[in-house]
């Protein structure tokens, strides 16, 4: 057996020294902990035997996972049985080491997975399937030998869904949770509650689905109102999502949001509350809102029924209470709860959420299950018992860790995968600030700030989706993959020698593979970005192009399809106006998603999306979708809520005799608290506002005017147009605009300069 110590950089030794056994070796992901190639051959057939112990569950649920992924790959249908005298697959039972190792051994007598647990047998059966798919096309495949001894490096390997804010139907969670199986992830943190809505029946408190689990969505004054959205998950539904996830090696821990983000709780019951009335519309709002359960006994009755439900339906150790981002506004200004506080020697409100926090630990204590919450828990006094999420950077980890607290992983921004992955056209709404596939991929889970001897307490990581954003299943699979792949790997597989070049190799065809489950990823990492460098007045543009992932380009500039043939990119081209570029990343002779077809004519080169531009500040950036039309494709406007302003760096205004915006209007639907005084625009000179044009810096002469009469009462997007002063060559342009108020928030999709 050869170890991967380092793993990766063995391989590489190893294609250098033997390139024909460095060959054998298939590209799996996450990568083994040891591998290496033996002699013989396994020919896979339709014929092939999946051998089974009788009355092995486990070892039956793995085979018959294996049987149904390789009939959606390679269109064989396989049958089981409790033995074979030919080359077959079979499942073993035996002591292999930690929980969820395997050994898995092919060559000519077949494949052998070994586990001493259900959930080894089940990765054991997947990276057999992963060593089946490496090559395309459908029918009967022959594999090199292979002994891999497995086993991952942290016990929790996760990604968070949040359905509270979108909801997402049954057929979509079971896609997700197949998705992870096949990498290796483990368990789906599964936020069923938040201010936006409620997702769980509990028949006890029917209002919480039949009034919390609708809303209509916001829209900008004098928009159409939007449909009513919504729905949420029968306690049917949800045993048939929990079996079909414990099928697939994975725990789902659920989440119900407490003492904050209960506005969905109150709006169904007022009495969970202070008393401070919702505003309507109030649940269609994103932020952090300042309504908390009251300390009532009757509400923490309320808060154990549907504890009660929720442990009954959910077999996991963890129960999720959230914790996070409780403004305890409401708390101060409540005279019972000031008095309850009194009566109970409670100091001040960050204590007595500690309070609340031991009254609901001690609940799930008493039914043998364990709280788990966001990092926010730890600044009060916490149960000796309480696990954390560290959510804000990786300090609450190491504080959890230092104080004798297991915690799991999940950083903002870095695991944050509602964060877009990059710029363009192509990209869903998402929060602003970019967070690609290497960054994820670059993140160890094991901070060095922890002493050796409390790693132990690091129980692993997770990427989490918050779906403000994400309106869409196909959004919520963008936003997921391939960063989740990432994920896997790193909880998985060794850090030594790790090499994100190698990774990519590995990932595309993972994603390949995993095409036939449904999956659409983000094609992001591979999309080639163009940059351009235009002289006003010039006949030729320069243009640069890159992609995240390092791998080659190719183009052509006569308008024929890009092919392996095609030239190879290998530094900005001068290319004469116009001219059709296409372009596209390579693996090997493999053209990969995130294509372009892109004309460059005068007009092209004097205009800029704002994907192309910068915002003025970046306190808090958005991309954010229309609110029109309610059915069909709606613009994405990227903006800083805090301070809607652009900059068109080096914009070629030579020659432009105007300047022409397309705009348009959204909501203004965010809890921001006292923050929302911090956001300032210059008076308007028309009533409806207009939009300004400053050359030089957001402190030039305003050498532009645009007025925003023509679009007030257009619910779409609007050309905006003005003429401006002659002037010559290249100069940044500064856009913002005028108002009384932050409502309705007015969005720039594109500008041009008009010849």
């Amino acid at each position: 057996m050869i170890s991967f110590r380092p793993a990766l950089t063995f391989i590489a030794a190893l294609y250098a020294a033997t390139p024909a056994a460095a060959q054998q070796l298939p590209r799996l992901l996450p990568v083994p902990a040891e591998m290496a190639p033996v002699p013989g051959r396994f020919a896979l057939t339709a014929a092939t035997a999946l051998v089974v112990p009788a009355r092995d569950a486990g070892a039956r649920a793995a085979a018959d996972r294996l049987a149904e992924l390789l009939k959606l790959s390679r269109g064989l249908t396989l049958r089981t049985a409790v033995a074979s005298p030919h080359p077959a697959i079979r499942f073993l039972r035996a002591r292999t080491g930690k929980a969820e190792s395997y050994v898995l051994a092919i060559d000519g007598k077949g494949a052998t997975i070994t586990a001493g647990d259900d959930a080894g047998l089940l990765y054991g059966a997947v990276t057999l399937w992963q060593a089946l798919t490496q090559q395309g096309g459908k029918g009967a495949v022959t594999i090199p030998g292979l002994s891999i001894h497995d086993a991952p490096r942290f016990a929790w390997r996760g990604l968070m869904l949040d359905s509270a804010r979108h909801f997402q139907s049954p057929a979509y969670v079971r896609q997700l949770i197949d998705w992870m199986a096949v990498n290796k992830l483990n368990t789906l943190h599964w936020h069923l509650v938040d201010d936006q809505g409620w997702r769980i029946e509990i028949p006890k408190y029917p209002r919480l689905t039949s009034i919390s689990a609708w809303r209509i969505p916001a829209s900008a004054p004098g928009a159409p109102q939007l449909p009513r959205t919504g729905g949420f998950y029968t306690q049917a539904e949800i045993r048939a999502i929990v079996a079909y996830a414990g099928k697939r090696g994975i725990t789902i821990v659920p989440e119900i949001e407490m003492p904050g983000h209960a506005l969905a709780a109150i709006r169904a019951y007022p009495e969970l509350g202070m008393g401070v009335p919702i505003p309507p519309g109030t649940e269609s709002d994103w932020g952090v809102f300042p309504w908390l359960y009251n300390t009532d006994d009757t509400t923490f009755a309320f808060l154990e029924d549907v504890l009660t439900e929720v442990m009954a339906l959910f077999p996991s150790r963890y129960i999720h209470v959230g914790g996070d981002e409780a403004v305890k506004d409401q708390w101060k200004g409540s005279p019972a709860i000031q008095a309850r506080m009194k009566a109970l020697g409670i100091k001040d409100e960050t204590a007595l959420q500690a309070w609340f926090v031991h009254r609901i630990a001690g609940f799930l204590e008493a039914h043998h299950r364990k709280l788990i919450g966001w990092d926010e828990i730890l600044e009060g006094d916490v149960p000796a018992d309480a696990t954390i999420t560290s959510w804000r950077g990786i300090e609450g980890a190491i504080t959890a860790a230092k104080a004798g607290h297991d915690a799991v992983l999940s950083p903002s921004p870095t695991l944050y995968i509602n964060q877009r992955q990059g710029t363009g056209p192509n990209e869903p709404p998402g929060r602003g600030d970019v967070v690609d596939l290497r960054t994820v991929y670059a993140f160890d889970p094991a901070p060095r700030e922890i002493p050796a001897e409390q790693q132990h307490h690091i129980l692993g990581l997770q990427a989490n989706l918050w779906t403000e954003h994400v309106r869409t299943e196909a959004r919520a699979t963008w936003h997921f993959f391939p960063r989740a792949s990432a994920v896997a790997e790193i909880g998985w597989s060794k850090p030594e020698g790790r090499d994100f070049a190698d990774f990519i190799d590995r990932l595309v065809l993972q994603m390949d593979r995993m095409k036939p489950l449904g999956m659409n990823p983000a094609t992001t990492a591979f999309a080639v970005r163009p940059a351009l460098d235009y002289k006003a007045g010039e006949k030729t543009v320069s243009v640069s192009l890159a992609n995240q992932s390092g791998l080659p380009i190719r183009y052509t500039t006569d308008g024929t399809p890009v092919t392996a043939r095609a030239p190879l990119y290998a530094g900005p081209l001068a290319l004469p106006l116009p001219t059709r570029l296409r372009a596209a990343s390579f693996h090997g002779s493999e053209a990969l998603g995130g294509a372009i077809d892109q004309p460059f004519d005068a007009r092209s080169v004097r205009t800029r999306g704002d994907e192309d531009m910068k915002t003025c500040s970046n306190r808090v950036v958005l991309a954010l979708e229309d609110d029109y039309p309610a059915a069909g494709k709606r613009a994405v406007f990227r903006t800083d809520i805090f301070a809607p302003c652009w900059q068109w760096e080096a914009a070629p205004i030579g020659g432009a005799k105007a300047i022409a915006l397309t705009v348009g209007q959204i909501p203004f639907n965010f809890q921001i608290g006292k923050d929302i005084e911090s956001i300032h625009f210059r008076t308007p000179a028309t009533p409806a506002g207009e939009f300004e044009i400053r050359a030089g810096s957001c402190q030039g002469p305003l050498i532009a005017t645009l007025p925003l009469a023509p679009a007030v009462t257009n619910p779409g997007l609007t050309r905006l147009l003005a003429p401006l002063p002659l002037r010559p060559g290249n100069e940044s342009l500064c856009i913002s605009y005028t108002a009384k108020g932050v409502s309705p928030m007015w969005a720039l999709e594109s500008v041009e300069l008009v010849q």
